[in-house]
């Protein structure tokens, strides 16, 4: 049975939500400290480090941290079929939402004879990290190539960490989604030491902009601490899920899919906001019988006696007010008129509308992303887009009597902050 708080009066502030529903403890801060050694190190020594790291963390020394072409092709070759007509469909449906989010320069006249055009322009080299650990991500691979290539990415880097049971190259099936989308350099370098070997650059890598895609505790540390050198992705923690539900949803649906999430990690978060007493109890029915056959029941048991939870709300205005306060990485709804529900949310990394749209779906095959914000973060980040591999600059341009137009003005603020060679540049123009 989950543990259970009754929101039924006045709902908290949206802290004091954030301080009662549960989430995993993470100190990034302590992490950063057991990390800055390794990622010192593989800025002093390049290869060797990343090597001995691999060594020490992975427990197998890769024979080459470049995987071979050869490597990648009999990846590919090896994949199941029906695992790479699903890899096939999941690339087509992501191309086609990440392509939509592309943005046509836009040029506006501010007055005559002066425009500001804005154009989105891809970062030259980008760094994707897929985990390792306790399962492999080829789903991971896609959504980070994916948005990268079609935001236009010339060169992609992929690491991911070396498996002792594949040879000391990463995951078989995450080596074959790299081949299925056209990826020829891959690393098999995990943890912070990835991040660093991106980050610096090494004699087999050269250094990338941007660094993108899900890790650990280790992982999200390294990349703070390169964070300004590169430019990274958002600070990932443990998975989690929010479910919104009043008395029409289906109690094996909820069930399952707070199971479906609390696989990923013991740390994971499963938080179900309802307004009915008896779809809770029914629930903690469901979860007695389901967690007891599913396949990863010791992690599931461990994440949802950790932070599980069940908060009772007295209507749906209510539980809105809760979710977007906890402001969840995955959000489903499930409630009469959730389209409508949905539309209200403001704070989630991405929301599941409705009994037929859960959370695995938006992991594998909706095409949207997965790489989502965590943590409540979802306050001010969103997931990774095609925005994330590019940077936004402006072309200005003026007439000389734009210019000229303007001169007065100009000459008033930069005296306004003691800064008379700007204006003096302007007018220099027209002696």
């Amino acid at each position: 049975m989950l543990r259970r708080l009754d929101l039924r009066g006045a709902t908290p502030a949206a802290a004091e939500v954030r301080r009662l529903l549960p989430r995993a403890p993470i100190d990034v801060d302590v992490a950063v400290d057991a990390v800055r050694p390794v990622c010192d190190d593989v800025r002093a020594r390049g290869d060797a480090a990343v090597l001995d790291a691999a060594e020490r963390f992975d427990g197998v020394r890769p024979p080459a941290l470049r995987v071979p072409p050869a490597a990648l092709a009999a990846a590919a070759e090896a994949l199941d079929p029906a695992v790479r007509d699903a890899l096939a469909e999941a690339i087509r449906r992501a191309r086609l939402v990440h392509r939509a989010q592309l943005r046509e320069p836009v040029t506006i006249e501010v007055a005559p004879g002066l425009t500001v055009t804005e154009r989105w322009v891809p970062v030259e080299r980008v760094g994707l990290y897929v985990p390792g650990g306790r399962v492999a991500y080829p789903s991971s691979v896609v959504m980070n190539v994916v948005a990268a290539q079609e935001a236009g990415v010339a060169s992609l880097a992929v690491f991911s960490p070396p498996q002792r049971d594949n040879g000391g190259l990463p995951h078989p099936v995450v080596l074959g989604a790299c081949a299925l989308l056209g990826i020829d350099e891959v690393y098999a370098a995990g943890g912070a030491q990835a991040i660093a070997m991106a980050a610096h650059g090494t004699a087999s890598c050269p250094p990338v902009d941007v660094i993108t895609g899900p890790g650990n505790v280790y992982v999200t540390a390294a990349k703070r601490l390169v964070r300004g050198l590169v430019g990274v992705d958002a600070e990932a923690g443990p998975t989690e899920v929010a479910i919104l539900a009043d008395h029409t949803a289906d109690a094996s649906f909820v069930a399952a899919d707070l199971v479906a999430q609390a696989e990923h990690d013991p740390m994971t978060a499963c938080l179900l906001v309802t307004t009915s007493v008896e779809l809770a109890d029914a629930v903690d029915i469901e979860l007695g019988k389901q967690v007891p056959a599913t396949r990863h029941r010791a992690r599931v048991e461990e994440a949802l006696a950790g932070q599980g939870a069940i908060a009772l709300v007295a209507d749906v205005d209510a539980g809105l007010a809760v979710v977007d306060a906890w402001a969840a990485e995955h959000l489903e709804i499930q409630t009469a008129d959730a389209a409508a529900v949905a539309a209200r949310v403001r704070h989630a990394g991405a929301v599941f509308v409705g009994a037929h749209t859960p959370v695995p779906l938006g992991d594998y095959l909706a095409g949207s992303n997965h790489v989502l914000p965590t943590g409540g973060t979802a306050r001010h980040s969103g997931g990774l887009s095609v925005a994330s591999f590019q940077r936004q600059v402006h072309l200005v341009e003026s007439t000389p009597d734009a210019l000229h137009a303007v001169s007065g003005r100009l000459r008033a603020l930069a005296g306004a902050e003691d800064l008379t060679a700007h204006a003096d540049a302007v007018e220099v123009r027209f002696r």
